[in-house]
């Protein structure tokens, strides 16, 4: 039986991808890089900044990288003021607690992110637990965020679900055990199925997903799907 959902951040709860996508735009463009959308993808979106100062900027030392990440991210909260959640996520939240499901969110954003969009968007006491990749052994794809939260919130993989935008996410979640349903808001449906996802789904509204989800609280999770 379903017992917890458990979420993703960025591009899953909010799509913050167009803001960060400006945000690395603005900062790449003072060391004369320009970056397109498919540059962003294939080596931004869903890496850990770290990951992605040393591949790009290879020649940054390890503090003037964490420097340039640290004005990047508050770059991105100058932008974000405005955040909206996906079309049906305040609905999705109402019916997990009717079902008395519970809720963690896992993701690699920084912290400061994390506090922020959750303050934007008034929903720092939907969750459990709070998973940050920086609180764990390793990031995202690695299963480690996903198994923390498993172990936080006191149950087991088949137990859960997990809601995921990005390749990397979905890695992560479906190497712990975990279902996973992908939201596209950010890859093309068939990355994130061909990743390990078992449905992709434009956003919480989906006629798809409220069927499983009602199918999932009702009888064994390895059955529904």
């Amino acid at each position: 039986m379903l017992t917890a959902i458990l979420f993703d951040l960025d591009g899953t709860i909010v799509n913050t991808d167009p803001i960060h996508y400006q945000a690395w735009q603005q900062k790449l463009a003072s060391y004369g890089i320009e970056i397109d959308e498919t540059f962003y993808q294939s080596r931004i979106s869903g890496r850990l900044n770290p990951e992605i100062v040393k591949d790009i900027l290879p020649q940054l030392s390890p503090a003037d990288g964490e420097k340039f990440a640290d004005e990047k991210e508050a770059l991105f909260r100058e932008l974000a003021a405005n955040l909206q959640p996906l079309s049906g996520f305040s609905e999705l939240i109402e019916w997990t607690q009717a079902h008395q499901l519970k809720r963690a969110l896992v993701t690699n954003a920084p912290r400061l992110n994390v506090e922020f969009i959750l303050d934007v968007l008034g929903i720092k006491e939907v969750f459990q637990t709070i998973v940050l990749a920086e609180d764990c052994t390793a990031g995202k794809p690695d299963p480690t965020p996903y198994n923390v939260a498993l172990n936080n919130l006191g149950i087991q993989a088949p137990e859960a679900i997990a809601l995921e935008d990005s390749p990397s996410g979905i890695r992560a979640a479906v190497a712990a055990g975990i279902r996973t349903i992908g939201i596209a808001s950010t890859h093309d449906p068939k990355i994130l199925l061909e990743v390990g996802a078992f449905i992709a789904i434009p956003d919480f509204t989906n006629l798809q997903l409220w069927t499983l989800l009602n199918s999932m609280s009702k009888q064994d999770l390895s059955i529904a799907i």
